[in-house]
């Protein structure tokens, strides 16, 4: 079988997870047989992974990554005055429709877009060669925003996923959310949990302590879905009671200003570290610094990143609020907002090598079993059911 997918980020173009989750799925799907085109919006000659045929659109030569996490607004405040990109995020998301409309042909059986940014180019290639078109969500404009959503943006979602055949989620968790915000009906709706690649080398790092206190790890976008400030809170209320704890935040984002003032204002200058944003083994070598990982986001589709720091042998402390929580049960799991009770397990789970032993050791074998194999075929299954008709 082959497939026309449409993505916006493939590592090692990426700024989150995303661009793994994609990664993973076509790796997945190649080791199962299925054929993939992958069109992305920049030059790929630079990237050429054996398992799929990644196509860049030129997008008039330059060489950018357009984030999809970008509000339209963000877009063209950061945007270089010398570039020649359209004046906002939905240009570009046109102008990257039309230009992969040209690389479209007849002998695809599927079309398979990822998250809002690629929806028209699916769905041009549906109405051009009636072929039928699945809509991965991966996150609503909703969760990004934490409720605070950019309405010309919620529109293009609610356009790819009234158009799609059906409709992939990551989480029954994130069903729930498009069926209520945008009105699909649930029968349309395909759960598919993400697993993660077990050969990926940098992640059998091991744990090598990067001070000489405990370490508690935050690490993704610094955004109001990944709830950074209630990580500060926290880290203020641990160190209140155990004074041998380091916090290392690792990521970039629109919050990280607000953020570090606040660590300052709460008195943590010595005791929070601010890595900036990593990439490839270095986000390996983050975990495999740490002892405990916690997720506090406030609205989160998935949680990938939970996965990754298990497969590190890293604990997790993750948000009842998270995807990655109807899958992971060998974890501390709390509200998001609820800051006391995650620095009660800090400081309980820190200060108890056996638990800690313990929880790493039921995690890790839990993920495991957690491979790529598992949502490529649950995809493959959803392909030739739409190909059947």
């Amino acid at each position: 079988m082959n497939v026309l997918m449409f993505g916006w980020e493939f590592p090692p173009y990426k700024t989150g997870g995303l661009g793994t989750a994609c990664y993973g799925l076509t790796k997945g799907l190649s080791q199962q047989g299925i054929d993939v085109t992958f069109v992305v919006p920049f030059d790929s000659e630079d990237v050429s992974p054996a398992f799929v045929k990644l196509v860049g659109v030129k997008m008039l030569g330059v060489k950018s990554l357009l984030s999809p996490y970008q509000t339209g607004k963000q877009y063209c405040s950061v945007k270089n005055k010398r570039s020649v990109y359209g004046c906002d995020l939905f240009a570009e998301v046109d102008r990257y429709a039309v230009e992969a409309s040209k690389l479209m042909n007849s002998s695809f059986d599927v079309i398979h877009a990822h998250d809002w940014m690629t929806y028209r180019a699916g769905i041009l290639a549906k109405k051009r060669f009636k072929k039928p078109f699945i809509a991965h969500i991966h996150a609503t404009e909703y969760d990004r925003t934490a409720g605070h959503p950019d309405l010309l943006i919620v529109e293009r979602e609610a356009e790819g996923l009234r158009c799609a055949d059906f409709v992939v989620a990551n989480s029954y968790r994130l069903k729930e959310e498009v069926m209520r915000f945008y009105n699909i009906p649930g029968r349309k709706i395909v759960v598919v949990h993400w697993a993660i690649d077990h050969d990926d080398p940098a992640s059998n790092v091991v744990h090598v302590p990067g001070w000489k206190e405990k370490t508690v790890l935050f690490l993704g976008r610094i955004t109001v879905q990944k709830g950074p400030d209630y990580f500060v809170e926290l880290a203020s209320k641990v160190l209140n009671y155990c004074n041998n704890v380091r916090f290392v935040m690792a990521g970039s984002g629109d919050m990280l200003p607000s953020v570090i003032s606040k660590s300052i204002e709460c008195g943590l200058s010595d005791k929070m570290v601010f890595t900036g944003l990593l990439a490839g083994g270095d986000v390996h070598k983050a975990f495999s610094m740490a002892d405990l990982f916690v997720m506090p986001s406030v609205s989160e589709p998935f949680g990938l990143v939970a996965l990754e720091s298990i497969k590190n042998g890293t604990p997790c402390i993750i948000s009842k609020q998270s995807g990655v929580s109807e899958v992971l049960h060998h974890c501390f799991k709390v509200d998001f907002w609820d800051v006391d009770k995650m620095a009660n397990i800090i400081i309980s789970a820190l200060s108890n090598k056996e638990v800690l032993d313990e929880m790493r050791a039921r995690s890790f074998e839990e993920v495991e079993r957690m491979t790529l194999d598992i949502p490529a075929k649950k995809i493959i299954n959803l392909y030739n059911k739409v190909v059947s008709g």
